[in-house]
């Protein structure tokens, strides 16, 4: 006999991405069959290939977002933005909640202090400026919309690593920019931070081990990392 149950509903998965984890679900899940799109929030000029569909630009907040996962059927949304990523998350559980859409919630865990860690902790970006000492050569390993806080910082000169080039000079009095990603190799890192003479790292606890690499080549030279906490 015909069954007069509602055929299953095909699972459509938004993940909210940016992070080498969100890339790495996005692959797992389309070979097993899944239809996903993957937005970003378009900061990266040239973002590395993903699996699936691709989604570029914001969403207008959460009802925005809400409305999206309306008017495409999205039957999950994945969470597996970077740690500081705190407004698309907040909007993530508000719009989930809007549109009654399941949310997971795929975040990495902090880093931990090791053995042979020299780490000044900071709870912000201005405290993190405000710990550097006087001639300091720093190496900054965040985003560039995380560097306003230490354009002001007189008396240091920074070493700015960004994966685009910026379009303006930057306000810094003093500061080289290395338009490259982060090296997961820690003797690569080290054979950096020797070149450009770093006598401090300034970090986020962002976890994950992509980024991981310059810490352990921190603490095999025994630099002292600022690490901003979440």
């Amino acid at each position: 006999m015909p069954s007069d149950s509602a055929p299953e509903k095909p699972e459509k998965i938004l993940i909210l991405g940016g992070t080498k984890e969100a890339g790495e679900l996005a692959r797992d899940l389309v070979s097993k069959g899944r239809d996903v799109t993957t937005s970003l929030a378009g900061r990266t000029k040239e973002p590395a290939p993903v699996e699936g569909k691709l989604r570029i630009g914001g969403f207008g907040g959460a009802e925005g977002l809400a409305a999206y996962l309306k008017a495409e059927g999205i039957t999950r949304v994945i969470d597996a933005t970077h740690p500081f990523a705190k407004t698309i998350s907040a909007n993530a559980v508000k719009a989930c909640e809007l549109a009654a859409v399941p949310l997971d919630i795929s975040t990495r865990a902090p880093w931990q202090k090791q053995p042979g860690d020299l780490w000044i902790e900071v709870a912000t970006l201005e405290e993190a400026a405000a710990a550097l000492p006087e001639k300091a050569r720093v190496l900054l390993a965040l985003g560039r919309q995380h560097l306003d806080a230490f354009s002001g910082r007189t008396g240091c000169h920074f070493v700015i690593r960004m994966i685009d080039p910026p379009e303006t000079p930057l306000a810094f009095g003093s500061y080289d920019v290395i338009t490259a990603k982060p090296s997961p190799d820690p003797d690569e890192e080290a054979a950096l931070f020797r070149e450009h003479a770093i006598t401090h790292i300034v970090a986020r606890n962002s976890g994950g081990e992509g980024a991981y690499a310059k810490i352990v080549a921190a603490r095999a030279m025994g630099l002292p990392v600022v690490m901003v906490g979440r």
